[in-house]
């Protein structure tokens, strides 16, 4: 519009100076001095006079034509021509073209109309050309059949997921196998998982592999400041996917439309709930949508509208949880193909050293391990680089500029100590594989926590292991220096403890005395005293009890294993301030009391080692209301 805008006012102007030339054509007439005229009016010479402003003109009495002008305002003029009988006309004032005229009487009322055009353009983000009133139409970007190179090969770590939609994939691409015999592909899929595991990728895959158009739009683009407007769109959007049908359309983030209704200010009449009202019409309403399927993704289906979710509009819902070993192995090999490797890089490994990463997570791991080969000029990307990529992702960049006190340094060495041989001793525990003094990220020591294997349940005994290894820290710093001398180090060590504690009394059931019951007021809501209404005060004060019971008991057994590990404690600080970093194959020689091995002696005697852990931390707070493992917080001063 804006270009037939300009188009139409170059021509209205040409216009203008074509008028302009034509009215303005005369024929040309000499020019006479102006004293010279005046000295004609004195003797008579001057027939008749034509006064245009300060542009005479007239006739001799010989009948030649003349013009003069006044080179300043003249007011006696007219009483000479007066007194010599000179005849003097007067020139009525020149009146604008029409075209002249209207074009300066409407053009503020439409410089105006088009700032507001402009502007209403860009609120309601219609910059892409398609007019000024297009807020109602679709914002979904479609791509062609051509244009999607994803396929199944290039999704991994779910192969449930994929095999609940493949046959997707079969109706797209020959719908009668299914219509002959009656049955009916669902009309629509929603993806459910956690952020980054590759629902998108999926609904692209099935797009690339069934070779149809695939419209994608987010949850978002649907709701504006005007009501109606979201339901326009939607519309719109079904009425593209018609005209490309067999199609696929995929709604990411759907929970930012598919809310529950009546929840808002607004009743049933804000804009989310009309746009909401019309997807549901649109999916399962009075007309079918034949070849049209419907894909969304969303982490928060707990949120979504029922109305969505009955059979008839999202018939089939598909997890696509956090990948396992064997998926995350399939994932990396999958980010690995534009990578060059060298000889001595496992998957595998890595894998088993990566456990709770999704697909965006392993996809950064592989480039940041690609960046890291890159400022090193190398030609290829080693184990080594991986490494650095996984402690970079878990536990932040190091700080080696960061300046630490000796003081410091030892403290912090006998912290990590702490936690180390309190997770190596308890009877069950992730294995530790790493201790570290060097800073990173706000932390300034860290000690990681290698899992054996994918945990989906922990145990009360592995929780209890897991609360005694988190006062490791803060108890060794108590024997050593003494309780006056304890530091703010161990904030989040007891923060974390203290939330596993609760969960085991409130949610899990963990409590002898309390038993299998829920003490929360829902499953994202932690026990808080004096908040909670489904409990009497002396139920309160029992949970308090507990709480306090299982943590003191925790509290008492990581110390007894330190003052029964004293030298060792002492050993490993010693370690730790010489290496700053120590790895599994050391922290054995420490709890065995044998002579700590160099690094270098690790990596001469185990390259040959498959299953030597290369990786892995807890450094991630649990998941899903699930205990994590331990990670250092940074110390205040």
């Amino acid at each position: 519009m804006a270009k037939n805008l300009i188009l139409w006012l170059v021509i209205a102007v040409v216009l203008m100076m074509v008028f302009q030339g034509f009215n303005g054509q005369t024929t040309p007439k000499p020019q006479k001095d102006y004293i010279s005229f005046l000295k004609d009016v004195e003797d008579g010479n001057v027939v008749e006079v034509l006064v245009d402003g300060q542009k005479i003109t007239g006739t001799l009495r010989n009948n030649e034509n003349f013009t003069t002008y006044m080179p300043i305002r003249d007011d006696k003029l007219l009483d000479q021509l007066l007194e010599k009988d000179i005849r003097a006309f007067g020139k009525e004032p020149e009146e604008a073209s029409l075209l002249g005229r209207i074009f300066i009487n409407w053009f503020p009322m439409l410089l105006l109309i088009g700032v507001w055009i402009f502007f209403m353009r860009q609120m309601q983000g219609g910059g892409g050309g398609r007019g000024a009133m297009s807020f109602g139409k679709s914002k979904a970007r479609l791509l062609g059949e051509d244009q999607i190179k994803t396929s199944f090969a290039d999704v991994a770590g779910c192969d449930e997921a994929k095999e609940d939609v493949s046959e997707l994939v079969d109706f797209l691409r020959d719908p009668t196998k299914f219509q002959k015999l009656g049955g009916k592909i669902p009309k629509g899929v929603l993806m459910i998982g956690p952020p980054g595991t590759g629902k998108t990728l999926l609904a692209k895959a099935i797009a690339g592999e069934a070779k149809v158009p695939f419209f994608t739009i987010s949850g978002s683009d649907f709701v504006e400041m005007f009501v109606g407007v979201g339901a326009s769109r939607v519309r719109d959007m079904f009425e593209q996917a018609k005209k490309s049908s067999p199609c696929i359309i995929f709604i990411d983030e759907i929970d930012a439309v598919g809310r529950k209704r009546g929840a808002g200010m607004g009743g049933g009449n804000d804009e989310r709930e009309q746009t909401l009202n019309q997807m549901l019409v649109e999916m399962d309403g009075f007309e079918g949508h034949e070849g049209i399927i419907v894909i969304a993704a969303t982490n928060r289906p707990d949120v979504l509208d029922p109305a969505l979710l009955r059979p008839g509009r999202f018939d089939r819902q598909v997890t696509v949880g956090l990948p396992d070993i064997r998926g995350r192995e399939q994932i990396l090999k999958v980010h690995m193909r534009k990578v060059p490797l060298s000889d001595n890089v496992q998957a595998s490994v890595i894998a088993r050293g990566t456990p709770g990463f999704s697909g965006a997570d392993l996809a950064n791991l592989v480039n940041e391990a690609a960046l890291f080969a890159a400022r090193t000029n190398k030609k290829v990307v080693s184990q080594e680089e991986f490494d650095k990529a996984k402690d970079k992702i878990m536990m932040g960049s190091e700080r080696k500029s960061m300046v630490m006190t000796e003081d410091e340094k030892t403290m912090t060495a006998y912290h990590e100590a702490g936690h180390a041989i309190v997770g190596r001793v308890v009877p069950e525990h992730d294995p530790v594989y790493k201790v570290s003094i060097i800073p990173r990220g706000r932390a300034l020591g860290v000690t990681m926590y290698l899992p054996e294997q994918d945990r989906l349940s922990y145990s009360k005994r592995h929780l209890e292991c897991m609360i005694s290894s988190l006062y490791g820290g803060r108890l060794a710093e108590e024997i050593i220096y003494g309780e006056e001398m304890v530091t703010t180090g161990a904030s989040n060590d007891i923060e974390r403890a203290t939330e596993i504690a609760k969960k085991m009394v409130t949610q899990w059931g963990l409590s002898t005395k309390l038993g299998p019951q829920l003490f929360a007021d829902d499953e994202n809501e932690m026990y808080m005293p004096g908040k909670s209404n489904n409990m009497s005060d002396e139920t309160a004060k029992v949970i308090d009890a507990e709480i306090k019971d299982v943590l003191d008991r925790n509290y008492k057994r990581a110390e007894q294993i330190l003052r029964d590990n004293i030298d060792v404690l002492h050993t490993m600080k010693d370690a730790l301030m010489k290496y700053e970093t120590i790895d599994a194959k050391q922290i054995d020689d420490l709890m065995a009391r044998r002579e700590v091995r160099q690094p270098a002696d690790w990596d001469n005697n185990d390259k040959s080692d498959s299953n030597t852990p290369t990786g892995g931390s807890s450094v991630d707070v649990g998941k899903d209301d699930k205990p994590a493992d331990d990670s250092e917080a940074s110390k205040a001063t």
